[in-house]
């Protein structure tokens, strides 16, 4: 099996995660967002947000931040993952992570999202799914 006959399952992986996933490409433009992230940014136009800058999305503040990143991440092929902040509402680490072809070149961006609680659904419960 080639790299190309996996891209399904990639997209799979990313479409079953239960954080939001929103993939920019290098000049800040959504193209892609998964279900969840449809779901948590529905207030703000959901999948409609696809095709426009994540930057309209930001404060001048956060948009110097994510320019100064992506700038960072172009530097080097090593460069690929940053921390960006700590929500203490919802638990989580939020990381900025680098999208690069088999070249290394910058191909996109996009937003991890690490929750810190303990999972509360039992272990193999399949009525809790």
């Amino acid at each position: 099996m080639n790299s190309r006959d996996l891209s399904q399952y990639f997209k799979s992986i990313i479409d079953q995660d239960r954080c939001a996933v929103v993939i920019c490409n290098p000049v800040h433009e959504i193209i892609y967002m998964n279900p969840a992230a449809v779901a948590q940014y529905a207030r703000r136009g959901g999948a409609a947000l696809v095709g426009q800058s994540l930057l309209d999305c930001h404060n001048g503040q956060s948009v110097e931040k994510i320019r100064k990143v992506v700038a960072w991440f172009e530097e080097s092929a090593d460069h690929n993952n940053i921390y960006t902040f700590r929500n203490e509402k919802e638990n989580k680490d939020v990381y900025m992570v680098a999208l690069r072809d088999e070249d290394g070149t910058l191909i996109g961006y996009y937003e991890k999202h690490e929750y810190r609680d303990a999972e509360t659904r039992g272990r193999y419960d399949f009525n809790d799914c």
